[in-house]
């Protein structure tokens, strides 16, 4: 290992050597506990992880070698992962949504020949082109039966015999130890190859991360907000209450069934929450801090009202949590500061630094070596863009404050401009999202008759609510700027998503102006410039 300081050794950032540290030090300690009251401790986990990686290795898994996951969260999603790591191979998990030429693209970038399915997903197999797969272990077997595939029960992964074979040379924290895929929101979804090291140093963004916590997982183990706290509980010495997704009605009782600790908040999460009546005393009890993102009016008040500490951060699958805030922030939209031996920088198209309170895009760098991606896999035109001139490009649009406060405004291919104002579409939706009948919103740019952009929003409604859109206008028009207040609404029933459940903005400026969308200016409504004078 070389002697850099900001490389930790690899018994403190590598999954397998950590796992044995911790199983050593603490094997009666609990890492995991289920839905179901089930709990794993770290030996228990190791011994399972072990006996998962000789099956593996008996399939012919190599270290370096790409494995496909395809599962829901639960206890063999995260036993294979770790038993994948552990032998220095490559966890590759896919969306359980994907299916069609999405599932297409992704299994042929995967470069994946071994894959642990689950049945109800195998018929998605069926009409696709499987590139290199050719072994599949089946669990939970529909009797699903397809032609060129080599089909394992899910028994080997149990009776395994004899030990792990060490990898050929140590498990390195610059190793990869997975490919997680984009979004896929404005094109192809990229395959971001991720290290240890990079998922190690994402826990930098929970400041206040410690051996006591339990993190109940509720985001996708195919998702970079599912695998960062799993890694950070397993670096601090803690505890994940693993669940398969978040449920605003069973929330709280699970809180308290597992003793949560701690929690990610993503998009509309807090505000669900908020909307609900209080829970029994004793269900909160345990909960002592949540990470919400984005940070608005919901999150700080979820702080409040259950007397719990807040932090947000600011993070997508390429980086490592770079933007932290302080605990209990007050800034509506704020994503808080660099992190220690984080640079950030707002510029303009040519890397140029833009003045305070100027909107330009998020670029970011590290001291540490190997703490973000590092590349996009078979993708080097992908990577060079994002990587140019020495830094990660977000390709999202911020602005700073003076006192050196970043706030996300958009994706900068979400951007809006009307009557020569730029408008956020975040900040659009934030406030539309404010009114008791919309569940979700989504502002987009359809062009103008005159010139430029005029605002569209699409909504879809809470569980039982109507929605007059001149209501809303009015509603709107005393929260926002005249420019950036909708002219076209369209009621929508659910917005349209990517399988990780992102907004497929495209698709909504794509479809525009429909026969069904309301008009604020054949309704007659004309809203202007407030003139002030001097006198």
């Amino acid at each position: 290992m070389p002697l850099d300081p900001r490389v930790p050794p690899r018994d403190e950032c590598v999954l397998r050597y950590l796992l044995d540290a911790r199983a050593d030090q603490m094997p009666d300690k609990p890492f995991v506990v289920f839905e179901d009251g089930a709990a794993w401790s770290y030996a228990e986990l190791r011994q399972r992880v072990r006996t998962a990686a000789r099956a593996l290795q008996d399939l012919g898994v190599k270290q370096g070698d790409h494995v496909l996951v395809w599962l829901p969260n639960g206890p063999d999603c995260l036993k294979i992962w770790f038993a994948i790591n552990y032998i220095g191979a490559v966890y590759v998990p896919l969306n359980t949504a994907y299916r069609g030429r999405v599932l297409e693209h992704v299994v042929a970038l995967s470069d994946a020949a071994l894959g642990i399915v689950h049945g109800d997903l195998m018929g998605r197999l069926a009409d696709v082109d499987r590139a290199r797969l050719a072994d599949i272990v089946v669990l939970h077997d529909k009797g699903e039966r397809l032609d060129g595939l080599r089909l394992h029960a899910a028994s080997v992964l149990d009776q395994a015999i004899g030990d792990v074979t060490e990898p050929e040379r140590p498990i390195e924290p610059w190793d990869a130890g997975c490919i997680i895929y984009t979004s896929g929101t404005t094109g192809p979804s990229k395959a971001v190859l991720s290290s240890y090291l990079h998922l190690y140093s994402s826990g930098d963004g929970f400041p206040l991360a410690s051996a006591d916590d339990r993190h109940m997982v509720t985001l996708p183990l195919f998702h970079a907000g599912g695998t960062i706290p799993i890694y950070l509980m397993l670096a601090r010495g803690g505890s994940i209450a693993l669940v398969e997704s978040f449920s605003t009605e069973r929330f709280w009782e699970v809180v308290q069934r597992t003793q949560t600790t701690t929690v990610i908040l993503l998009g509309v999460m807090g505000g669900f929450l908020m909307k609900r009546p209080d829970p029994p005393a004793e269900q909160t009890r345990s909960l002592r801090w949540v990470t919400a993102l984005p940070l608005d009016e919901d999150a700080i008040g979820f702080g409040r009202r259950f007397g719990v500490d807040v932090i947000t951060v600011f993070n997508m699958t390429e980086v490592s949590c770079p933007l932290v805030s302080e605990v209990g922030p007050t800034l509506v939209g704020s994503c808080g500061r660099p992190r220690p031996g984080v640079e950030a920088r707002v510029v303009d198209a040519n890397d140029c630094e833009v003045a305070p309170g100027e909107v330009g895009e998020l670029i970011v760098r590290t001291d540490r070596p190997w703490a973000m991606n590092h590349g996009y896999y078979k993708n080097p035109a992908a990577t060079a863009e994002a990587w140019r001139n020495g830094w990660f490009h977000t390709g999202d649009g911020f602005r700073r404050d003076e006192a050196g406060n970043f706030f996300f405004v958009d994706r900068m291919k979400d951007a809006i401009r009307r009557r020569g104002e730029n408008i956020s579409s975040f900040e659009v939706e934030a406030e539309v999202c404010a009114h008791p009948a919309v569940r979700e919103a989504a502002a987009v740019a359809v062009k103008s008759e005159v010139s430029e952009d005029e605002v569209l929003v699409a909504v879809s409604l809470a569980e039982g609510a109507s929605l007059d859109p001149a209501e809303l206008i009015d509603f709107l028009r005393p929260r926002m700027a005249h420019f950036m207040v909708p002219r076209f609404v369209r009621i929508i029933g659910d917005l349209p998503k990517t399988p990780t459940q992102k907004v497929q903005k495209h698709l909504i400026r794509t479809e525009g102006v429909t026969d069904e969308t309301w008009d604020r200016d054949k309704a007659g409504i004309v809203i202007k410039r407030e003139r002030l004078t001097s006198a």
